[in-house]
């Protein structure tokens, strides 16, 4: 674990609210990022991690019952605190059903917030932590950090999870369909070469300068990530 902040992704259309949930957390340590719609807040969460992610329910754009849902479709497993200014236990049902970890009604206390903030925290990181070791590549599933050599290798969430893929899969030839379905989602239509693209990303960020890489392409097939060099 380093010690670089904790990141936050707050997702409020409210501006107001969402700058004094970022002033609050930013005193506290936290760093935090502000996305005011459903959609901006959704490509935010994929592109980057986060330790926690605080989703409003109404939002533009999408909700934030489709947010959450999509989010952890991508296996994102960010601790997830879902605000909502209604009551009623049919939110709260659908809002956990889909994979929020908490729910905050408004209007709240700040306390109350910080509470429940650290409380998920601490949660997430007594749960099954887990590494994936290969070779001098090591990856954390709860942390979502990776090093390789010893040294830490800062990844997209997508690059986070093609890479899990991969090294869940070692010595192993993986097609990119298999790819595709496993990060992108079975219903992906764009065009499949994005997973070329996306092992171009991790060879740079992880292999040694001269070295052969760990992610060998097999011709015709697919990928592999070699346990020996």
């Amino acid at each position: 674990m380093n010690d670089s902040p904790r990141r936050i992704l707050v997702v409020e259309d409210d501006v107001a609210l969402a700058q004094a949930i970022a002033d609050l957390l930013g005193d506290e340590g936290f760093d935090v990022e502000q996305r005011h719609d459903g959609q901006a807040g959704l490509e935010a969460a994929l592109a980057s991690s986060y330790d926690v992610i605080m989703l409003d329910l109404m939002l533009p754009k999408r909700n934030g019952f489709s947010v959450c849902l999509e989010i952890r479709q991508a296996g994102i497993q960010s601790p997830l605190l879902m605000l909502t200014a209604k009551n009623g236990d049919l939110d709260e049902i659908e809002g956990l059903e889909v994979g929020a970890d908490d729910f905050l009604h408004k209007p709240f206390e700040w306390s109350i917030l910080l509470a429940r903030i650290n409380a998920l925290l601490r949660r997430f990181e007594r749960g099954q932590s887990r590494q994936v070791v290969v070779g001098d590549v090591v990856l954390d599933t709860i942390s979502r950090q990776v090093s390789s050599a010893g040294a830490e290798a800062k990844l997209t969430s997508r690059e986070f999870r093609v890479l899990e893929y991969l090294m869940e899969s070692v010595d192993r030839t993986v097609t990119k369909k298999e790819i595709l379905d496993a990060v992108w989602g079975a219903d992906f239509d764009g065009d499949p070469n994005v997973v070329e693209v996306y092992v171009g990303y991790l060879r740079r960020k992880l292999d040694s300068r001269g070295s052969m890489s760990r992610i060998r392409t097999v011709r015709g097939l697919g990928y592999v990530f070699s346990s020996g060099v």
